[in-house]
């Protein structure tokens, strides 16, 4: 009964999705994709992002911090960040002092955001070149003692040098599709101030109030009081909230529009906004004229810019915002930019293309033109082109010798999963930070105990199988395991990928239920089921391997008919939220397709 009833059930499967079936018995091949770069760094139970600029360890020794904090020599201003660490006055004293003259006595790099950190013998300090650097050096000293909480150490004595590269370090809500909850910007912003990044560009482009046709128009009560929220949330963490307008669908041109404009940002900054961005992406006809793109930004900087207390520069997003349309001559848009926009205006740039690596040749490309560094908008993890997949692998693609010479700085357009995103904005915010230094791979595997802490060797196993698109911008993906055909694997490869598909299947269930990450695991839920069917059609296609080495012909029958139909049945969720695309399915499909009984038979 059991068999007909497969038999009844295959039949049925067969006349309902006849292509699915056709596809599943198609053999996959694996395109060669380019190794993730760097190397994992044993950090001795340390865990520091970003990646400080030196840190030395004059001596030794430790301080033991059973007793926590002393937070006396705290300056005002600096008392609302010590939230979150033991504090007691019988703990280490804290001393934190900033100021050009202050940090210049020790050679505190003149830059907003620098800071020195020294711990012991007997006490800890902060000496920073601002308000801003005495902020990044407390988050310092916060992600140490915590390493040290998590791994039962004392506070090890050292001496941090710290300062950025880049200008700007930060995130453009930037994408197509749904806009991030309010609660999920919040979240963001909170831990982009965690590890030092200091820029998140409002722009997503499904916000009616953001675009056309309806930009023109003040934001519902409701939605202003949270702009204004989201912009104290920001300033609270050293942020500079960007509200960014898309008006070049419909604009006129004219008094009138201008007028429209500066009435909203005038709306915009009573809300706390401080600083704005025009875009003019993705759009043809009259708001494509580059000399009045050029005029109009020219003449925001001079009536609102200029003249409104605290605000700072414009930013653009061109048309021609990748080198791949952008016309290369002297007529084109980013060389009359370069000739008649206001230097103090940065200018937005993707690169060679609109997804894809950031190089030196791009960027000389495009500072040639503009006459001044590019400001890079990185098209990932952004998936608006991929909705079905997560992308959850390193951040890499980023050349390490560009500077602030080169790049004004980057902005990551991360997915409409803010949460899952996470892990793409641990490392960017790493790479702007400390450039030459920047080791992908070890950032990567930094990130797993920050984002999922009460279970990172669950959630490393799904990041490692969730990278790649596939299409367009490619990701290495599951390059921890060999696939292999049903009749050339050797018992170590086989036994590697059969205890890899049991991960697959129990990490779904180990990060509900120890992650500590409700909300990314919430957000992602979806992926994490269809993972987990994933580990066990992994599974049952390795079975089915020595099930037809056996010789055991009825059970091999069974077996294969069993896969087949559950490979089916679970085809429109796997479609829906993939993972594993690059070599998992694939490998499943391919002993689908070489162990066909007909094909056997022939």
């Amino acid at each position: 009964m059991k068999s007909k009833s497969l038999i009844q059930i295959f039949a049925l499967v067969i006349l309902l999705f006849p292509s699915e079936v056709i596809n599943a018995k198609k053999k996959v091949s694996i395109p060669d994709l380019r190794p993730i770069p760097g190397r994992v760094i044993d950090h001795k139970g340390i865990e520091i992002n970003p990646t400080p600029v030196r840190i030395d360890r004059p001596n030794t020794g430790e301080l033991n911090m059973s007793a926590g904090f002393n937070f006396q020599s705290v300056p005002p201003e600096m008392e609302g960040h010590t939230n979150g660490f033991p504090v007691s006055p019988y703990g280490i004293p804290v001393n934190i002092v900033y100021g050009a003259n202050t940090a210049k006595s020790i050679r505190v790099a003149k830059k907003t955001g620098a800071y020195h950190l020294t711990i012991g013998p007997e006490k800890i300090d902060i000496i920073a070149f601002d308000e801003t650097g005495a902020f990044y050096g407390l988050n310092t000293l916060r992600q140490i003692s915590e390493s040290v909480i998590r791994n039962r150490q004392d506070l090890p004595m050292m001496e941090i040098e710290d300062y950025p590269t880049m200008k700007y370090r930060g995130v453009v809500e930037g994408f197509y599709g749904n806009p991030w909850s309010h609660e999920t910007r919040l979240s963001l912003l909170d831990f982009m101030g965690r590890h030092k990044m200091n820029s998140y560009v409002y722009g997503p482009k499904d916000d009616p109030y953001h675009r056309t046709p309806n930009w023109r128009k003040p934001y519902p009560v409701a939605e202003g009081k949270k702009i204004k929220e989201l912009a104290e949330r920001a300033k609270k963490n050293y942020i500079d909230f960007v509200w960014a307008i898309h008006p070049g669908g419909d604009i006129r041109w004219d008094k009138t529009d201008y007028d429209s404009l500066l009435n909203k940002f005038n709306a915009m900054y009573d809300l706390g906004v401080r600083q704005f961005a025009i875009f003019f992406d993705d759009i043809k006809g009259e708001g494509t004229d580059s000399h009045k793109q050029a005029a109009l930004l020219n003449d925001i900087t001079n009536d609102f810019v200029k003249k409104k207390d605290g605000v700072k520069n414009l930013i653009v997003c061109p048309t021609d915002y990748n080198q791949g349309w952008a016309n290369p001559s002297d007529n084109g848009q980013l060389a009359i930019y370069g000739r008649e926009l206001d230097p103090a205006v940065d200018v937005f740039w993707t690169g060679k293309v609109v997804c894809g690596d950031i190089e030196p040749a791009s960027m000389k490309f495009v500072n040639s033109r503009i006459k001044r560094p590019a400001l890079v908008w990185w098209n990932f993890p952004v998936s608006d082109y991929c909705r079905h997949n997560l992308l959850m692998g390193p951040v890499y693609g980023l050349d390490t010798t560009l500077d602030d010479s080169m790049m004004a700085g980057i902005e990551t357009n991360p997915m409409e999963n803010g949460e899952a995103s996470k892990g793409a904005i641990y490392g960017v915010a790493d790479y702007a930070w400390n450039t030459s230094a920047y080791n992908p791979l070890d950032n990567w595997t930094r990130s797993f105990v920050e984002i999922m802490p009460g279970a990172p060797e669950a959630y490393a196993t799904f990041a490692i199988h969730s990278c790649d698109p596939p299409k367009n911008y490619r990701r290495n993906e599951s390059w921890n395991v060999e696939t292999f055909r049903f009749d050339n694997y050797t018992p170590e490869q086989f036994d590697k990928l059969k205890n890899e598909f049991t991960k697959i299947k129990d990490a779904p269930d180990i990060m509900f239920s120890k992650g500590g990450n409700t909300p990314l695991v919430v957000e992602i839920a979806p992926w994490l089921i269809e993972f987990s069917n994933l580990g066990e059609r992994g599974l049952m296609a390795l079975d089915l391997i020595k099930t037809y080495e056996s010789g055991n012909n009825e059970k091999f029958n069974e077996d294969y008919r069993k896969l087949m139909l559950i490979n089916e049945i679970q085809k429109p969720g796997f479609l829906d939220n993939r993972s594993g695309t690059l070599k998992l399915q694939p490998f499943i499909d391919n002993v689908l397709a070489d162990l066909d009984p007909n094909k056997l038979k022939e």
